[in-house]
């Protein structure tokens, strides 16, 4: 036994019959980590016009939580192979339950781009831990029929999520707050049948420390820079100072995360696993599918409400195609996997099928036919069910169980990573286009910008004259589509990565 690692603690394996009892918890806990998102999708345009804030700042309430998940995810990760991954679960539930209350409480939205972000950190843990309990517990081969599950509660999750979104948010007694307040009561039920039913054998790293400083590094680098996308053509030239003191600034402090990373004993992100081969390649696919995916799918419930009119109701039961395509492929394809152990190709078909998605939805504008935007919508949900949770399996297949933690916590780290970026991008691409097409439509018809209902908050449709809110719609509308183009592109690289993975078979024990 290495003198880095504690004994094992003596707890009898876990069989089938208490797998599901475990996993049954653990699928709980999913499902709050992902309907605290896709419940909140549906009601952000609402969200933001009542509080009377900008394209900017909608794209910050996801971006803080995305952020805050991304930069947390490795260090919950890396705690993971340190202490009681049981007992890291049970904490990650209470920060989330806490942000969650201060979420649905909110007076402005600086304070709901706080909480988010400290939601974020909730988020980042569940998604990881939970990942690592599975892997803990199941070998990588029988994994694929579980991850079936995870796929079937995911699209549960992101079907349910905008239709209950939009429920709350037009009932009156009820109101937007409650996107927040639902996932209270799940998390708790979560809680207490965790600590009744997961009872996991804990390898615990007994001289090991935890990389603080890479972390921050990484969180001020990517914070920097998507600070500088988010004000850059507005508030200042691409060409200025500011823009070289930001990306300058950026640059260097990711550089020093690098050097930091590539020291200490043991860093946030192993660059020892990210330089091997097929390990590598998951992480840029894994990278481009979350850039594709959260970029383009966070704008989907603003172009349905703001830029073709419906209610956030409507808008919820429009985006269920995205969201069967995910439950049909991943329960498909995870139960494919297991069965003849191989991943390569449902990794490659998937990856393809998002791309074409993407490029169907590119076309759209403010009077396209819903049923090209559901097809298009349909796609990019099978894309996305049928790659990513397999591009998570391709590295856990790689690595022993010791590492398994930080492995787990690279992948969703660089997962997250590309979905922060994405959001960011994609959010000052749409906001620079909607100004300038409200300028010009608004010029058209003889209003000055400056003075308009629209000058202070381009979200709050409902309190603009008729003539005004129709040049918004048709803004936002017409320019949702060229971020779909962009989400296309990025997609491609995901493409051109899974094509170089080895062809290899999963393997049938929890270890290497």
């Amino acid at each position: 036994m290495s003198a880095q690692t504690a004994a094992p603690t003596e707890v009898a394996p876990m069989d089938h019959r208490h797998v599901l009892r475990a996993l049954s918890g653990l699928l709980i806990v999913l499902f709050v980590a992902m309907i605290s998102s896709t419940v909140v999708s549906v009601a952000l345009p609402q969200i933001i016009g009542l509080l009377n804030g900008t394209q900017s700042q909608y794209t910050w309430v996801v971006t803080a939580s995305l952020l805050a998940s991304t930069a947390s995810t490795p260090i919950w990760g890396k705690l993971a192979d340190m202490f009681s991954k049981k007992l890291l679960l049970q904490i990650s539930i209470g920060i989330f339950v806490i942000s969650s209350i201060a979420c649905g409480f909110a007076q402005s939205t600086g304070q709901l781009i706080t909480f988010r972000a400290v939601q974020g950190l909730g988020m980042g843990a569940l998604q990881v831990l939970v990942q690592v309990i599975i892997a803990a517990m199941i070998s990588p081969k029988e994994r694929g029929r579980y991850n079936g599950y995870l796929g079937g509660v995911m699209a549960v999750a992101t079907v349910g999520g905008p239709l209950l979104g939009g429920f709350i948010t037009d009932t009156s007694w009820l109101g937007w707050r409650w996107c927040f307040f639902i996932a209270v009561p799940f998390t708790l039920l979560a809680f207490v049948m965790l600590t009744r039913t997961l009872h996991l054998a804990e390898v615990r790293r007994t001289d090991v420390k935890v990389d603080y400083l890479g972390a921050t590094l990484i969180a001020a680098g990517v914070s920097l820079l998507l600070l500088w996308v988010t004000f850059v053509g507005n508030d200042f030239d691409w060409l200025s100072w500011q823009t070289l003191v930001m990306v300058a600034a950026s640059a260097l402090i990711l550089l020093a995360a690098v050097l930091v990373e590539s020291r200490v004993k043991e860093p946030v992100v192993p660059l020892h696993v990210v330089r091997r081969r097929d390990p590598a390649l998951a992480i840029v696919a894994s990278l481009a599918v979350g850039m594709a995916m959260f970029g383009g799918a966070v704008f989907l419930g603003q172009y349905f409400q703001i830029g073709r009119g419906y209610s956030p109701t409507e808008a919820g039961l429009l985006t269920i195609p995205l969201m069967l395509g995910v439950l049909v492929s991943s329960t498909v394809a995870g139960r494919l996997v297991s069965k003849t152990g191989k991943v390569k190709p449902y990794i490659i078909t998937g990856v393809v099928v998002l791309t074409l998605g993407f490029l169907g939805l590119s076309t759209i504008d403010h009077e396209t036919s819903l049923v090209l935007v559901s097809v298009g919508m349909l796609a990019v949900g099978a894309g996305v069910g049928m790659s990513m949770q397999n591009l998570v399996l391709v590295l856990q297949n790689t690595v022993p169980l010791s590492e398994l933690g930080a492995a787990s916590g690279a992948i969703t780290f660089f997962r997250s990573l590309g979905g922060t970026i994405g959001v960011s991008v994609l959010g000052a691409v749409l906001a620079n286009q909607v100004a300038t097409k409200i300028t010009h439509g608004l010029a058209e018809l003889g209003v000055d910008p400056a003075a308009s209902a629209s000058g202070g908050s381009t979200l709050n449709v409902a309190a603009m004259p008729p003539q005004i809110q129709e040049v918004v719609r048709a803004a936002y509308g017409d320019a949702t589509g060229s971020i779909f183009l962009i989400s296309a592109g990025i997609a491609v690289v995901g493409v051109i990565a899974a094509l170089f993975l080895t062809p290899t078979k999963l393997r049938d024990s929890v270890d290497l």
